[in-house]
């Protein structure tokens, strides 16, 4: 019983692992899309940080994938940058 127990636990770990480290490249592919989708229009960080009721300093931490956009931001920058979803997310 133990051993098996043991095997499981084992699995969880290596598996929140895996998916925290998906989780975190998709959240660094987004924020480089971001990036250069912005960048593309010649919008600053401060600009868009203003239209989306935040500081600089906090839309930041989302083009460099620290912090991950909920979804009316999503759609709100989308719209803005005019990119899709798909763009945003780098799916071809």
């Amino acid at each position: 019983m133990c051993q098996a127990y043991n095997r499981n636990f084992s699995y969880t770990i290596i598996m929140n692992d895996i998916k925290r480290e998906t989780n975190k490249s998709i959240a660094e592919r987004v924020g480089a899309n971001l990036k250069a989708a912005r960048n593309a229009l010649g919008i600053t960080q401060a600009q868009l940080a203003k239209e989306l009721g935040k500081y600089q300093p906090d839309y930041c931490e989302y083009e460099t994938g620290r912090v991950q956009l909920d979804y009316e931001k999503i759609v709100y920058l989308c719209k803005r940058l005019d990119i899709t979803p798909n763009d945003l997310f780098g799916v071809e």
